[in-house]
C-alpha cells in the first residue's frame, strides 16, 4: 500500500467521534455504511516514539457503545473459555493474530511491540472494541471472535451518522484498506 489517502474531512470526522484529534492516523480502514470512517489503521509508533500495538481503532461512538454492552455481559470470559476447549476456534484465532502482525509490520516494525498484537489475541479476550474493528477492516472470515461480536451488534448507523460530516473542501478520496482487502 502506497500513501494512504486520508482526507481533511476525515480527520475531521475522526476528531469529532473521538472527542480529540486521533494520534497516529494512517487510513480510514473501514467505513460506516453512514459514509464516515468508523475504523482507522494506525501507525505501530508515535510521533514521540511511543509504541502503538493498536492497528485497527474503531472510532465510532455508537459502535463502541454496543460493544461495550457486548463486554459487560461476559461475552469475553465466554469467548475466552471457548479458546480453551475449541481447538479449531484456538486455530482460527491464533492466524487472526498472526495476520495482524503481519499488516503492523508491513507498515513498520517496532522491536518494543514486536509478537504483540491487541485485544487479547491469540490466548483470551480482553477488548471486543479490538476484535470488531480488526473484523471491519479486514473483512469477513480475518477474526472468527470479531466476526461473531460484529454480528450480535444492532445496526449502529440506522440513526444516520454519529457526527455531521464538514463541509467538503476538497473531493473526497476512495476508501483505503489494508492489502488484504484491495
Amino acid at each position: 500500500m502506497s500513501g494512504p489517502l486520508l482526507t481533511d474531512e476525515d480527520r475531521a470526522v475522526v476528531a469529532a467521534q473521538l472527542g480529540r484529534q486521533p494520534r497516529a492516523i494512517r487510513a480510514v480502514a473501514h467505513r460506516c455504511p453512514c459514509g464516515n470512517p468508523d475504523v482507522i489503521e494506525t501507525s505501530p509508533q508515535l510521533a514521540d516514539g511511543t509504541p502503538f500495538p493498536t492497528l485497527y481503532y474503531l472510532t465510532c461512538p455508537r459502535a463502541n457503545s454496543a460493544i461495550g454492552g457486548l463486554e459487560a455481559s461476559g461475552l469475553m470470559r465466554q469467548m475466552t473459555e471457548r479458546l480453551r476447549t475449541e481447538p479449531e476456534l484456538a486455530a482460527a484465532y491464533r492466524a487472526a493474530h498472526e495476520s495482524y502482525l503481519a499488516r503492523r509490520e508491513q507498515i513498520g516494525h517496532v522491536e518494543r511491540i514486536a509478537g504483540i498484537s491487541a485485544g487479547g489475541m491469540p490466548n483470551r479476550v480482553k477488548c471486543l472494541h479490538v476484535l470488531v474493528a480488526h473484523c471491519l477492516a479486514a473483512g469477513p472470515g480475518v477474526n472468527p471472535l470479531g466476526d461473531e461480536a460484529l454480528a450480535l451488534l444492532p445496526p449502529w448507523w440506522s440513526a444516520g451518522p454519529c457526527v455531521p460530516r464538514p463541509p467538503r473542501s476538497a473531493p473526497l478520496g476512495h476508501v483505503n484498506r489494508p492489502e488484504s482487502r484491495a
